[in-house]
């Protein structure tokens, strides 16, 4: 990788600075380095999203969250070997260190093989009536509005065609000729497309009993009406590295109270909080559900994700969140469609 040393961060640097140099390097990761350049720690994608559930502050350092004990390599050692070492242990990233014990460089899977590819299905889900956005929904379906030019549902398609996954089922309901005539069989896009017919609305769940077959791989399904910049293969890490069932992506929300809340005990006042802020984490309507969860789904029954991973917490299953922190909004609403024209781009 060429433009390593934008990554590089001191250990005091904030979480928030370290996470700006990995957006805009296009990394999961930075390298936490002293001012001699020795390697410190790696602070992965991984370690900012378990730090940003946990509640840490992102203004505090980066030293508490970093991995301090990374593998590493050698600039003499040769290609094979690194690549052999990043198959072994699926890295993505090897800093490597030169003869003195310094930083030198960082080797990228990407640069062995480009983008690699995805086995993993993704199922989209467009079959929803639009209600809210009557008058725009009455001709057109939701996913088939424009937004930066382009339909919503495309946008969706070329961010996991970028990041290696090439095989995609459309859930359909309304209006379902439109989306089939504009996407076909993926063709154009280099993909592969088959389609998921709801007789009747099937739910976010719902509809994956559908499927022709049985995956072997852990799958996405996804909202058809969002706009996200959303890692999905950082996503799709997340969930093997946590040994998760089913991962939910879910987005921070704060909700200012605009007067003072009064806590009382009786008649006695025992604390007051003038315009609290409350923290929430919202249902970011991304998931990734490994193979197993399918059987669970009932047939031709109304079923949505939000009671998926409620039988799955019941059932002992590992249900897992995974903080988005890239851009997201919901297209649900004309305000947040009026939103998304002014934004995306």
């Amino acid at each position: 990788m060429k433009n390593w040393k934008d990554i590089v961060v001191s250990p005091e640097v904030s979480l928030r600075e370290a996470i700006r140099r990995i957006d805009s390097a296009g990394t999961q990761m930075a390298l936490v380095a002293d001012e001699d350049m020795r390697l410190l720690g790696l602070l992965t994608d991984g370690d900012v999203r378990r730090a940003i559930l946990s509640g840490r502050e992102l203004d505090g350092p980066v030293a508490p969250v970093m991995n301090t004990t990374p593998k590493t390599g050698s600039m003499l050692t040769p290609r094979a070997e690194i690549l052999a070492m990043m198959r072994r242990f699926a890295f993505h990233h090897l800093p490597l260190i030169d003869e003195q014990g310094r930083l030198a460089g960082l080797a990228t899977i990407d640069d062995f093989l480009g983008v690699v590819p995805r086995d993993n299905w993704v199922v989209l889900m467009a079959g929803g009536l639009g209600e809210r956005l009557r008058p725009l929904t009455d001709n057109c379906p939701k996913p088939l509005l424009t937004v930066g030019g382009k339909p919503i549902l495309e946008s969706i398609l070329e961010g996991f065609l970028e990041q290696g996954f090439r095989r995609f089922f459309i859930s359909v309901n309304y209006k379902a000729e439109m989306i089939k005539e504009y996407f076909g069989n993926g063709d154009r896009w280099g993909a592969q497309i088959e389609y998921l017919h709801e007789r009747e609305r099937l739910g976010t769940a719902g509809a994956l009993s559908l499927l022709p077959e049985k995956p072997t791989a852990p799958l996405f399904v996804m909202n058809g009406d969002l706009i996200t910049k959303a890692n999905f293969s950082a996503m799709l890490d997340f969930h093997e590295e946590h040994r998760a069932t089913a991962t939910m992506a879910v987005r921070e929300y704060d909700f200012q109270v605009p007067y003072g809340v009064v806590s009382v005990e009786g008649v006695t006042i025992t604390d007051i909080q003038e315009k609290p802020i409350h923290r929430f984490f919202v249902n970011g309507g991304i998931y990734v559900l490994s193979c197993e969860v399918l059987p669970r789904i009932p047939a031709d029954t109304f079923f949505d994700m939000p009671s998926l991973f409620h039988v799955l917490r019941q059932e002992g299953d590992r249900a897992a969140a995974y903080p988005l922190r890239e851009y997201w909004l919901d297209i649900g609403r004309i305000d947040e469609y009026e939103r998304a024209q002014r934004e995306w781009g």
